[in-house]
């Protein structure tokens, strides 16, 4: 037997992971991946919502950030509960919230309350991303960590190609309400699949100690093929208290704002990409269910992307692929606005714009959840994602008001591709991060 939890913890991060493990693995990608459809519904839906309520660009854009606002705020509230109730209670919490989200959008009959729903929905999807980092980092042994956080990013990409086909063929002959429909029936069949599949974290258990603690380690440790522990020592005393104020102070303060910075930019430029193509590609003169089909492929590019990334990772340092993922974006999303002559090339376009965009955010979601210790893991990844999230919303709006100036897409494009390049320069200033 084994009576260390530092001992644990190092024969979890050395040896081989277990079946049941991989299992919760990949159902933290398909929760992702269904995070990335029920984000993009309101995307894929938005050209049936602008002609049936007839709202111009900066009111739809507004609609379109309204998810967003509610994920930082989900970020950050159920990214600090994950550290203090469990990932698993949590991760369960969100599905229902999202699902009932989901289904409400059904039901909207103004741009209000549409936008309602849309903000309550968001703190579902929040928590669940701030949520399953924290989980897929403690499930993993150390050598697997950073590819398995990024592919669980991976995900995001994975639910929005496949979700945004469905969604397409579901425009062809019904109307935007279906899109929601649909997200909220997968959802619901999520819930039962994660209260039977999901465990909690064993590094959550030794560091909060919930009631039974040494009973549910156990068990886990058996279920992945391990010798159970007689006893349990009391928590690290010198790990940081689960608060947003550990957080900014001394030893976590600079990667606290580092972080923000760097995902507050960039995922402005991410979500330009992903928000405004379905409006972009309609305006141009193609039907809704075309400009589905343009999303789609931009989220292609985004899984490539996210896929060669966390293939990468085992060799290159994962911040230096950041970084070149950053700087790259910034070329594409410009490129992007200057227009193709055909649909067949802005799918193209989008495509490359989605690659360098999505690698981007993938391997920062990696980054985050190396630098948090495991007391904090779920509220740091809730205040940086959460704070960024602010970049997210903004990154809608910004355009809309842009384009509500008549200036063009080139121009906009230009203006909204500088995200990637100001998250670059502040990931040069972070100190590199221990795998």
């Amino acid at each position: 037997m084994t009576g260390e939890k530092g001992d644990i913890r190092r024969l979890l991060d050395e040896a081989p992971m277990a079946r049941p493990q991989i299992a919760a693995i990949i159902l933290c990608v398909l929760l992702n991946a269904l995070d990335g459809f029920d984000v993009l519904a309101i995307s894929f839906a938005s050209p049936g919502i602008a002609a049936e309520w007839r709202v111009d660009r900066a009111a739809l854009g507004l609609v379109l950030s309204m998810e967003l606002i509610g994920m930082a705020a989900g970020s950050v509230l159920l990214g600090g509960l994950a550290d203090r109730m469990g990932r698993r209670p949590t991760i369960l919490l969100c599905l229902v919230i999202m699902a009932g989200g989901m289904l409400a959008a059904t039901q909207a009959f103004s741009i209000f309350s549409l936008s309602a729903i849309r903000l309550a929905t968001g703190l579902g999807i929040g928590g669940m991303l701030a949520s399953t980092n924290a989980m897929v980092a403690e499930l993993s042994n150390a050598r697997s960590r950073s590819l398995a956080v990024a592919v669980m990013a991976a995900g995001y990409p994975i639910g929005a190609i496949a979700g945004g086909s469905i969604a397409s063929l579901i425009l062809v002959s019904g109307e935007w309400r279906d899109v929601f429909l649909f997200g909220a029936i997968m959802t619901g069949f999520f819930l039962p699949l994660a209260y039977m599949l999901l465990p909690e974290s064993i590094g959550f258990l030794l560091q909060r100690r919930p009631e039974g603690a040494l009973g549910r380690v156990n068990a886990l440790l058996v279920r992945y093929r391990h010798q159970p522990v007689s006893a349990l020592p009391p928590p690290d005393g010198i790990a940081p208290r689960a608060s947003v104020a550990a957080l900014f102070a001394p030893g976590l303060a600079r990667v606290t704002i580092l972080l923000t910075a760097a995902y507050f930019a960039h995922i402005m430029t991410f979500y330009f990409i992903l928000k405004w193509v379905p409006k972009i590609v309609v305006d141009m003169g193609y039907a809704a269910s075309a400009a589905g089909g343009v999303l789609v492929w931009a989220n292609v590019g985004g899984l490539a992307g996210a896929m060669l990334l966390s293939l990468l990772s085992w060799r290159i340092s994962i911040r230096a692929l950041v970084i070149a993922a950053m700087l790259a974006s910034t070329v594409m999303v410009t490129i992007f606005g200057q227009g193709q002559s055909s649909l067949s090339g802005l799918a193209g376009v989008a495509a490359a714009a989605g690659f360098f965009t999505n690698a981007g955010v993938v391997g920062l979601y990696a980054i985050i959840a190396q630098s948090f210790p495991t007391s904090v893991r779920g509220g740091g990844t809730g205040v940086v994602i959460g704070l960024g999230r602010g970049g997210a919303a903004l990154g809608p709006i910004i355009a809309g008001f842009l384009f509500s100036l008549n200036f063009g897409l080139p121009i906009v494009a230009l203006a909204m591709a500088l995200g990637s390049l100001t998250a670059a320069g502040a990931l040069l200033l972070l100190r590199p991060v221990q795998s």
